[in-house]
């Protein structure tokens, strides 16, 4: 008897799905992402003949096409059930063009979640598929073609092999070297703040800082300006002026979109933004359940929408009202008032959500590792917090005269958790105020004034990045992940703690491309591209025409670029000897990385790795010099030139200096707001 095939694109999901539909009747294959693309080996785009692109069955996947054909050929009925956003769309369509699935057919079926009711109701409502969709994929993976392809060998020639441009790429490196721009050239500006430690008339302890005048706020610039309050407020009562009590809501969360999912699991769990996909997609694929077998745990995690099914939402509110009570489930609806989603958002998706409110983390804790347990729970708790109440707080504002000027005070103490039962991600304590009444008195026990400088704005982490990178339009859910990852890759960009910081690599090419292709590494071109690519999808503009659009001054420029772009040696001389032929070693960047080369090749072909050593000794054997060097993950670690040795490692940088305290060497922590030197032993308190 014929079954019905079904092709997705993952083997993980396959297996999952077919346990659904049960093998008797359906075979489910796995096509491993695409199955054509433009070729490697050349641009693959006919610019001549309206910029027809010239696919090819993509290297490698030969037994992959010819077992999906074999397959195909017995089967009465095939069904394309890749992944539902334009990429997706685009590997359904070039499997229909390889198993001669006809235009009009209806084999599209689509699910936004893997559980068999879900996939059981898709393979009832197949359709054909969207050829716009296709078409915008088309669109965008031309337009990167033409952009990377036609600058990148300029890349080659001017700067160094192995280079590359693009798109989303270079817009995303150069906002981080715009960043270190803002950075370097920040000046820092005095403020200065004044605090009083004042007792009530119960002789408890209450803080208050300077605002100003009644009715004016005051900006401290300086100690002059300091010292003149200093001296007014001299010998003055502290007066209880006003009290103002109120109560303060904070909304609950809204549901996870792909951009913000990211951003939470890096400061929340520390997970990098490609350790949050590939474990989203692990949760989303099908996780074998203890009782249940394989089930996708989590909806589709590639989306920009907020919304939420209905059905999904009628469960959210049977289980708060079970198991938290009617106080806190939010009755009313965002569907009141609407609230307007951005106009870039595609909305056939929903926002990412646990695909059973009733499977809590705990009870499957069992059947996840760590990382997936720890994933799974923030996404949960974000859904179930999405359709609560709000927290409410008591606050009191307290203004107190001295002379006549203005401190203040306030306090908050919380009236009602709301979401934060479920969402409680981030320690919080009430601040309680004594009670005190207007018109009291207090005792100041000591005015402190304290001065500080601005700081410079803060370099990107892929949190804020990927943040940014939403706001100005730049790529999609689908993107952030692959962006990162290559400009870390091509060293455009190194890791310094958490913190992204452009390599000078990165700012030569960011120049070069700044100087001659200043609109194609525009953001305000990069998003309009992105709306353009929308348009496509609705139908509304061809795809031919927006890459038109694009390539003739992509094509100027580039002529230009060829003749005017000088050659950059990236060569840095050092002080160190060859040891067989006594010229200066130079430092050059190969396709791994820096290393160490004679300066006069081709003469001389010694090299030797490049050893960045920081100027410390080794705090163990005495005699290594302590080096920087890089896990297989690339994460920076310090350890001894005289490994192995001496086994000597440190993930945090030695200073040096030895602690007076205990004996053990210092080391450098860096944290969000300081950088300071601690004692490496934990059991000691310096």
């Amino acid at each position: 008897m014929a079954k019905t095939l079904v092709i997705v694109e993952s083997p993980a999901k396959a297996k999952t799905i077919e346990k659904f539909l049960g093998k008797s009747h359906y075979t489910v294959k796995a096509s491993v992402g695409h199955v054509r693309d433009l070729p490697k080996s050349k641009l693959g785009v006919d610019i001549e003949n309206n910029f027809e692109p010239q696919y090819i069955n993509i290297r490698g996947k030969g037994d992959v096409i010819k077992e999906l054909k074999k397959e195909a050929k017995k089967s009465k009925q095939v069904y394309l059930a890749t992944d539902p956003d334009r990429e997706g769309e685009a590997i359904s369509w070039h499997l229909a063009h390889i198993l001669n699935i006809e235009e009009d057919k209806e084999c599209r079926i689509e699910f936004n979640e893997i559980t068999k009711e879900t996939i059981k109701k898709a393979i009832k409502s197949p359709r054909t598929i969207n050829l716009n969709m296709v078409d915008a994929q088309q669109a965008r993976r031309v337009l990167d073609r033409l952009l990377g392809y036609q600058i990148s060998p300029i890349l080659w020639q001017k700067v160094r092999k192995g280079l590359s441009a693009g798109r989303v790429q270079s817009v995303t490196t150069k906002l981080i070297c715009d960043r270190e721009k803002d950075i370097n050239a920040f000046i820092p500006k005095e403020y200065w703040t004044i605090e009083i430690d004042a007792k009530t008339e119960n002789n408890e302890d209450i803080a208050l800082k300077f605002y100003g005048k009644s009715n004016e706020k005051i900006e401290l610039e300086n100690e002059e300006a300091v010292n003149s309050i200093l001296e007014q407020i001299q010998n003055q009562d502290l007066l209880v002026e006003k009290i103002e009590s109120k109560s303060r809501r904070k909304a609950a969360p809204k549901p996870f979109t792909t951009s913000v999912l990211q951003q939470e699991a890096a400061n929340k769990l520390s997970f990098t933004t490609k350790k949050t996909m590939m474990i989203a997609q692990e949760l989303y694929e099908g996780i074998d359940v203890e009782g249940e077998g394989t089930v996708g745990l989590i909806s589709y995690i590639r989306t920009d929408s907020r919304r939420i099914s209905e059905e999904a939402k009628e469960k959210s509110k049977e289980y708060i009202l079970d198991k938290l009570g009617e106080s806190y489930y939010k009755k009313a609806t965002d569907d009141k008032k609407k609230v307007k989603e951005n106009k870039k958002v595609q909305d056939a998706h929903e926002a990412i959500r646990p695909t059973s409110v009733y499977r809590t983390p705990e009870s499957i804790k069992s059947s996840l590792s760590k990382d997936q347990f720890k994933l799974y729970n923030l996404i949960w708790r974000r859904f179930v917090a999405s359709q609560m109440e709000d927290s409410i707080f008591d606050v009191l504002n307290v203004e107190c005269k001295v002379g006549d000027f203005i401190f203040k005070a306030t306090g908050s103490k919380m009236k009602f958790d709301g979401y934060t039962k479920i969402y409680n991600f981030i320690e919080r304590e009430d601040k309680i105020l004594p009670a005190i009444e207007e018109g009291n008195k207090l005792n100041i026990n000591e005015v402190i004034p304290n001065q500080h400088f601005t700081q410079p704005p803060a370099r990107y982490t892929e949190a804020s990045l990927v943040k940014t990178l939403e706001e100005l339009g730049i790529g999609r859910p689908s993107t952030y992940v692959p962006t990162i990852t290559t400009i870390l890759n091509r060293g455009y960009v190194e890791k310094q703690g958490t913190s992204l910081c452009p390599t000078e690599l990165g700012i030569i090419v960011t120049n070069i491309l700044e100087d001659n292709f200043q609109k194609f590494i525009d953001v305000d071109f990069t998003a309009q591209m992105e709306n353009d690519l929308d348009t496509i999808e609705e139908g509304n503009t061809q795809w031919k025409s927006v890459v038109a659009k694009s390539y003739e001054p992509l094509k100027e420029a580039i002529e230009t670029a060829i003749a005017n772009v000088e050659k950059v040696n990236m060569d840095e001389e050092t002080d160190e000897i060859c040891e067989n032929c006594g010229s200066n070693m130079v430092i050059k960047y190969g396709r791994f990385g820096k290393f160490m080369a004679c300066k006069n090749y081709p003469e001389c072909k010694n090299t030797k790795p490049l050893v960045n050593k920081i100027g410390v000794k080794c705090p163990i054997c005495k005699d290594g010099d302590i080096i920087l060097r890089k896990s297989k993950k690339g994460k920076s670690f310090y350890g001894c030139s005289n490994y192995p040795n001496c086994d000597f490692v440190s993930w945090s940088k030695p200073t040096g200096e030895i602690c007076e305290h205990c004996g053990s060497y210092m080391i450098e922590k860096v944290t969000k707001s300081e950088t300071k030197n601690v004692c490496s032993n934990k059991d000691c308190k310096k």
